[in-house]
C-alpha cells in the first residue's frame, strides 16, 4: 500500500469565461463586468495524489485530518469512489481549508488561500503505519502550516528510519510561507530520509534561493540539485513544462523526456497527477525502495517519465483537479 499524507481542501476554480471587450475598459471577467461563478472542487496536492493513485490501480491510503462540514463529507466521498483508503483520516469540527484559483490564459493556476483555524491542519501524529505500507508521499501545504506541519514532518521521519520508501513534493506555495530562508533550511533537515524527490522547475528555483527575475535558470536547478542529491535522496524529479521532465540521479545520470502535446484546459492537479503515477510506475518495475530506485537505468527511468507525463497530459486536459483511469494511458 502507498500512503499519502497531507492536506484536502476545496479549490474555488472561476467558471469558463468570455472575455470582456476592451473597448468598455472592464477589467472583469465577463462582458458586462460581474465576477466569475466559483465552482467548488475537491483539491489539494496529497489529496489530489491519493485521488490519482487510486484511480490508476494502486492500493493507496490517505492520511489526514478532515472536517466533519459538508466539503469534509465531500472530500471523503472523492476518496472512496477512487478507491482510497480512509482508515488513517482523522476527523475535525473546524472547517474545511478553501483555496481560490486564479486560471491564467496559458491554464496555470494561482492560488490564495483561507486557512486559519481548518482542519486538516490540526493533524497529529498517528501511531506507526500498517506493516503492508511500502511507500509514503508528502508535501505542499501541510509541511507549511503549523501545529500539523510538524506532525507531518515527525510522520516522514519516523516511517523513513523504519525502511519505508518516501517521496516528497514540496509543491510550493509562497503566499504562506512566512520565512522563505527558514523554510528551505527545514527543507534541507527533510533530505536525508526522502528516496525520491520531485518539483518543479520553479519550485527548485525558489527553494535555491533564485529565480528567473534574478538570472536563475537551468544551470541553477541542476547546480542546487546535485547538492540535494548529496544530502539524502536517490532521484530528483523536475517538471518542466513544455519542455517535459527530467530526472537526475544521484549516481550522476540525467535524463529528460518530452512533454506530451495536450490543448491545456488548465495545470490545476497536473503536478500531483506526476506525483501518483512516478509512485504507480516505480511499483511496477518492482522499485519502490532506495536500492531499487538507484539501480534503474535510462530505459527504466524513460518508461517511468513518460508514463508520467501522458498521465499529467491528460490532467491538464480537463476542467480542475480529474486524474487518469489506468484504462486511459492503456497504451
Amino acid at each position: 500500500m502507498i500512503v499519502v499524507a497531507g492536506e484536502a481542501l476545496i479549490d474555488l476554480v472561476p467558471s469558463p469565461q468570455e472575455p470582456s471587450p476592451s473597448s468598455q475598459g472592464v477589467d472583469a471577467a465577463t462582458p458586462d463586468g460581474r465576477l466569475p461563478a466559483l465552482q467548488p472542487q475537491r483539491g489539494g496536492g496529497p489529496y489530489n495524489t491519493a485521488v490519482a493513485l487510486g484511480r490508476l490501480g494502486s492500493p493507496a491510503a490517505f492520511c489526514s485530518r478532515i472536517s466533519t462540514d459538508a466539503f469534509g463529507a465531500a472530500l471523503l466521498h472523492g476518496l472512496h469512489s477512487s478507491g482510497v483508503d480512509t482508515s488513517l483520516v482523522q476527523r475535525g469540527s473546524e472547517p474545511t481549508t478553501l483555496a481560490v484559483a486564479d486560471i491564467s490564459p496559458d491554464g496555470s493556476a494561482g492560488y490564495g488561500f483561507y486557512a486559519d483555524g481548518t482542519a486538516d491542519r490540526l493533524f497529529t501524529l498517528p501511531p506507526a503505519l500498517p506493516a503492508a505500507v511500502r511507500a509514503l508521499s508528502l508535501g505542499t501545504c501541510s509541511l507549511v502550516l503549523e501545529p500539523g506541519a510538524s506532525a507531518y514532518e515527525a510522520l516522514l521521519h519516523r516511517e523513513a528510519r523504519r525502511g519505508v520508501f518516501t517521496a516528497l513534493d514540496p509543491n510550493i506555495r509562497a503566499g504562506l510561507i512566512a520565512d522563505p530562508d527558514a523554510y528551505r533550511s527545514r527543507f534541507r533537515t527533510w533530505l536525508p530520509d526522502l528516496a525520491l524527490l520531485k518539483m518543479s522547475e520553479e519550485d527548485a528555483l525558489w527553494l535555491a534561493g533564485a529565480g528567473a527575475a534574478a538570472g536563475g535558470g537551468w544551470d541553477t536547478v541542476t547546480a542546487a540539485a546535485e547538492e540535494w542529491l548529496a544530502a539524502g535522496p536517490a532521484a530528483i524529479v523536475l517538471t518542466r513544462g513544455g519542455s517535459g521532465m527530467t530526472v537526475l540521479t544521484r549516481g550522476g545520470g540525467e535524463l529528460t523526456v518530452p512533454g506530451e502535446r495536450v490543448e491545456v484546459v488548465d495545470t490545476i492537479g497536473a503536478g500531483d497527477t506526476v506525483n501518483a503515477a512516478l509512485l504507480h510506475r516505480l511499483d511496477a518495475h518492482d522499485a519502490l525502495s532506495y536500492a531499487a530506485v538507484t539501480a534503474l537505468g535510462e530505459d527504466d527511468w524513460r518508461d517511468i517519465l513518460r508514463f508520467a507525463a501522458r498521465a499529467a497530459a491528460v490532467t491538464c486536459s480537463r476542467a480542475g483537479a480529474e486524474p487518469p483511469f489506468a484504462g486511459e494511458l492503456a497504451a
